[in-house]
């Protein structure tokens, strides 16, 4: 079949060109359109903490977003008129938006804790008509309608600024590795292929294939919400596959070339390298779509972004590619630059020989090594980023740093409880349950403080609430009828609980924990919000579904396998492989981003957690990854035990021939990968150091040392398969 495509496409190669230009131009009218399109934040899931965000939006009008406006003037007080009137000026064109409901500060409600103890630092909570996600859209454009008043500084701050804020920053990293890694892209390919012809090729198809992308993406971002993270695994993935694909396509037709006319030259190569190409696609697209099965838009716009990419790809490789070395013929090798040796990989042809030489001898220490490399991975904690994964002159991580020195740690980030109760809260006995349940939570040495109807006058004990409640709110006082509209009076009431420690602190999670155990307030049901839960919630939501993400892209990646080689045992094999290197990668990043290590030299500071998308972002794209280096070596290797029937000679020439190209295009993606670890934001250089080192170990000690290993010991039986399964057939 493919070698037919092949002969089509040079025979037609005017038309196919012709439709990929057709297709640049048009795609040239949308892709710059996307970046408008495309949306902060993490995306709705049905958590506990998000039923009860939609229930204070419902019933107490509450959306959850807000924006934290940091005041410091170190001559004035907030006491002071002047204090006053500065910070109101300085909001006037901000809360006069249409987007804005309101601000809450120590002026509207008279609470000190808005105010520090010195009196020279206090915060406004800026109120906005949207949801969180909504929110982070809106940030940038509100930020800029604040005045910064004489004598003061001022910062934008809370969950809001922060997410926001890590968008921008990631992608100001994605511009600034684009920038690195394309140099150094070039230069890797002019020592590949030593011709100025061949080399621009594999450059010239990712920049089509990321174009196109993009795209398509903002015709998918007019029907769902797409997350701004697309574009790093889109740029990533785009230049990275494509340059691989593009390259085993060119290096084999180059082969092919020395002793074939140029359109069955392009015929074998489609046969072969287009064969390899378009199940590496699958087996990536396969891991890849495993995003898709996690409930959220974070996750399934990188699943789209990623499924997107590879098949544009594949498509330009056994389209587009074909095509123009129709035309180009032996011209392909023109404009010569470098004079390269040997391109049979002689000496990959020895150390598979002296590999197999001694398989258990080279196996065994490897794979312990893999083993004892991935071990800290089995004390990871995994975590959610906030203000410190930020680069450290931001200014919604300066403004977060500077209220957790001067008021508290806890202060912009409480622990959010939504009681309902049917027969109102301020009932008697629901009064005295919420009494007794805050005020014995108050005695935890996590907590700060606690602000509710029932904590409002200290000198107040139970019996005087349930009094004052029971006499109707006309004869409350006033301040007392002002604090009810902020925790609501109706059916719906809010507890919030300060935390003495940080929204992501182990004490604040524990906390969390410990107030969800209890479950309810004597009869009255109530749910936990804040951020502190819904980060906690997104993970241990996201992590539920990582099992069956797991499961899919391994039973699918072993069908898909299974069909390309028509073995049982060599499926099997690739997958434990992979399973080893990602085991070991996991390990790696735990000891360098979690424990602390190398944070000179890659510049960041440690968190004491692996952020918690990581591990499921890295497995999802490595996995699929992984399997092109194997489909492509595994391909060469069978062509010639087909041939042959000898299993030894044929892994020894299989590595021979796709040794070059395999660390060839591994070099390439680990050049892509690697110059994302340039970035500021900790979790964008994790990914990248991640990617780099799990396609390094997977090109290297994988491919290079334990396949031929394993092969060697596993002898004929790698191509095992019962007789009903087994096609004859097999190219």
């Amino acid at each position: 079949m493919l070698y037919q495509l092949g002969i089509k496409m040079v025979r037609y190669k005017k038309a196919v060109i012709l439709f990929w230009l057709v297709s640049i131009i048009v795609s040239g009218m949308f892709a710059p359109k996307l970046l408008p399109e495309l949306k902060g934040g993490f995306g709705e899931s049905e958590t506990e903490s998000r039923r009860a965000l939609n229930i204070l939006a419902e019933k107490l009008d509450i959306q959850g977003a807000s924006i934290i406006v940091v005041y410091n003037n170190p001559d004035l007080r907030a006491t002071d008129p002047d204090y006053k009137e500065a910070i109101s000026k300085s909001l006037v064109e901000l809360t006069s938006n249409a987007k804005v409901t309101g601000a809450t500060s120590f002026y509207s409600t008279g609470n000190p804790s808005f105010v520090s103890e010195d009196g020279h630092t206090s915060y406004v909570a800026v109120n906005l008509d949207a949801s969180v996600d909504e929110g982070m859209d809106l940030y940038h454009s509100l930020r800029g309608m604040i005045q910064k008043p004489e004598g003061f500084s001022v910062w934008t701050t809370g969950g809001i600024a922060i997410f926001s804020e890590l968008n921008v920053a990631a992608e100001e990293d994605l511009q600034r590795s684009e920038a690195i890694s394309l140099p150094l892209v070039i230069a890797a390919l002019a020592l590949v292929f030593g011709t100025l012809v061949a080399a621009s090729l594999p450059i010239a198809m990712a920049a089509i294939t990321v174009g196109i992308t993009m795209a398509i993406i903002y015709g998918i971002a007019q029907f769902t919400g797409v997350s701004i993270f697309v574009l790093n695994i889109a740029s990533f993935l785009g230049i990275g596959i494509a340059i691989d694909y593009t390259l085993m396509i060119v290096s084999r037709f180059r082969e092919e070339l020395e002793e074939r006319p140029v359109d069955e030259a392009v015929a074998v190569t489609m046969d072969t390298a287009g064969r390899a190409i378009l199940f590496s696609g699958m087996t990536t697209v396969v891991g890849l779509s495993g995003l898709f099965l996690i409930p959220f838009m974070f996750f399934r716009s990188m699943g789209a972004g990623g499924v997107t990419v590879i098949l544009v790809s594949v498509l330009v490789a056994l389209t587009l590619v074909p095509a123009i070395l129709g035309i180009l013929g032996h011209r392909v090798n023109s404009l010569r630059i470098l004079r390269i040796g040997n391109r049979n990989g002689g000496i990959w042809k020895r150390v598979a020989y002296a590999v197999m030489a001694h398989p258990i001898l080279i196996s065994i220490p490897l794979m312990v090594g893999l083993i004892l490399l991935g071990t800290p991975f089995l004390g990871v904690q995994l975590g959610t980023p906030w203000a410190s994964v930020l680069p450290s002159d931001s200014e919604p991580r300066l403004g977060w740093e500077f209220v957790e020195d001067e008021l508290s740690p806890g202060q912009l980030s409480p622990v959010v409880i939504v009681l309902e109760a049917p027969a109102g809260v301020l009932n008697p006995d629901v009064i005295g349950d919420m009494y007794d349940f805050a005020h014995e939570l108050e005695l935890d040495s996590r907590v700060e403080r606690i602000e509710s109807i029932v904590t409002l006058d200290r000198s107040l004990k139970k019996a005087d609430y349930q009094r004052m409640y029971a006499a109707g709110l006309d004869n409350l006082p006033k301040e007392i009828r002002t604090a009810l509209s902020s925790y609501g009076f109706d059916d719906v009431t809010v507890v919030n609980v300060f935390s003495r420690t940080s929204p992501v602190s182990p004490e604040s999670k524990s906390l969390v924990a410990d107030i969800r155990s209890v479950g309810k307030i004597g009869i009255n049901a109530f749910l936990v919000t804040g951020d502190t839960a819904d980060l906690q919630d997104s993970l241990d939501h996201m992590y539920e579904y990582f099992p069956m993400v797991i499961l899919y892209i391994v039973l699918v990646t072993y069908v898909v396998l299974f069909l390309l080689f028509r073995s049982v045992l060599l499926p099997l094999k690739a997958i434990l492989m992979n399973a080893m290197s990602m085991f070991a990668t996991y390990g790696a990043l735990v000891f360098i981003f979690q424990q602390g290590h190398f944070q000179t030299l890659l510049g960041f500071e440690a968190t004491g957690f692996l952020e918690g998308t990581l591990p499921i972002i890295l497995f999802c794209i490595v996995f699929g990854l992984s399997m092109d280096y194997e489909v492509f070596l595994l391909s060469r290797i069978k062509e010639h035990y087909d041939k042959t029937g000898d299993n030894t000679t044929s892994v020894a020439i299989g590595l021979e021939q796709t040794g070059r190209i395999i660390t060839s295009a591994a070099m390439i993606l680990v050049l892509v990968a690697a110059a994302f670890a340039t970035s500021d934001v900790i979790v964008v250089k994790a990914f990248g150091v991640g990617t780099a080192l799990a396609i390094f170990l997977d090109s290297t000690v994988i491919r290079a040392l334990l396949v031929p290993a394993l092969m060697r010991i596993m002898g004929d039986f790698n191509w095992w398969a019962p007789g009903f399964l087994r096609n004859k057939a097999t190219r």
